[in-house]
């Protein structure tokens, strides 16, 4: 059983979908989406609507920050372009993506595996998962042995060492990385919406659940047609550059 994994889509229609070809391509039988579905991005009412579709199909879907804002919910702290999209965003959703959105959990649990926005430790404080400090206590937070997140737009990997503490590893897109039943593992999937580490290639994560391997995949799509819907929809130009420049 394959599972794909896609954080911080943020209405990215193109990224999505060039993510999802691709992981269709790979037998990709399940799908989870974990947070930040909506946001900066011009394309919210058809990223909710495909994303919905997956989700009466079996998908795992969870509510990230800017989710939680696009309900007029606490969303932490929001820079002032981030304030603008939420602003234009909550115009565009109809009462069918209103009501996807709400029904959304914090966190998921799907057997020995935990699906989360942010830290499972108090997941509607919208803490980063940056380094191994924070990891320890997301894991820390919960018995799943597997927890799947994003929020940070970049992808990581933490497996508990010997001691028990997170250890970092950098994974290389393309590349599969076994893991052993008995340790405990964190993975960030990374944005495949909105990437942040100067690399424009959408972000995703397989979890090949059979094999016991993960594979973190970096997809190149077009990145022109979504900075120019975001540019046609007068939301700031900046959040057209970011996707051109992956930063």
């Amino acid at each position: 059983m394959k599972l794909a994994l896609f954080a911080d889509v943020h209405a990215n229609l193109e990224a999505l979908t060039a993510c999802l070809e691709h992981a269709r391509s790979l037998g990709a039988g399940r799908h989870a989406f974990l947070g930040d579905l909506v946001g900066y991005g011009a394309d919210p009412v058809a990223v909710l609507d495909l994303i919905a579709r997956q989700a009466e199909l079996g998908a795992v879907a969870v509510l990230g920050n800017h989710d939680a804002a696009a309900l007029g919910r606490a969303g932490g702290p929001m820079n002032p372009h981030a304030e603008i999209s939420l602003a234009w965003t909550r115009a565009q959703l109809g009462e069918r993506q209103r009501a996807f959105l709400a029904a959304l959990p914090l966190s998921a649990r799907v057997g020995d595996m935990l699906f989360v926005h942010a830290s499972a430790l108090q997941p509607d404080r919208w803490t980063y998962v940056s380094g191994p400090v924070e990891a320890e206590r997301s894991l820390g937070a919960t018995e799943a042995g597997l927890v799947f997140s994003g929020h940070v737009h970049e992808q990581k990997l933490f497996y508990a060492g010997a001691d028990g503490k997170p250890v970092p590893f950098t994974p290389v897109p393309g590349t599969p990385i076994p893991i052993a039943r008995h340790r405990r593992w964190l993975a960030i999937a990374g944005s495949a919406g909105q990437p942040r580490d100067h690399n424009n290639a959408a972000c995703y994560l397989m979890a090949d659940l059979e094999r016991l391997r993960l594979t973190f995949f970096r997809i190149p799509y077009d990145y022109r047609s979504a900075a120019h819907k975001i540019r046609a929809a007068g939301l700031p130009d900046r959040l057209a550059r970011r996707l051109e420049r992956g930063a």
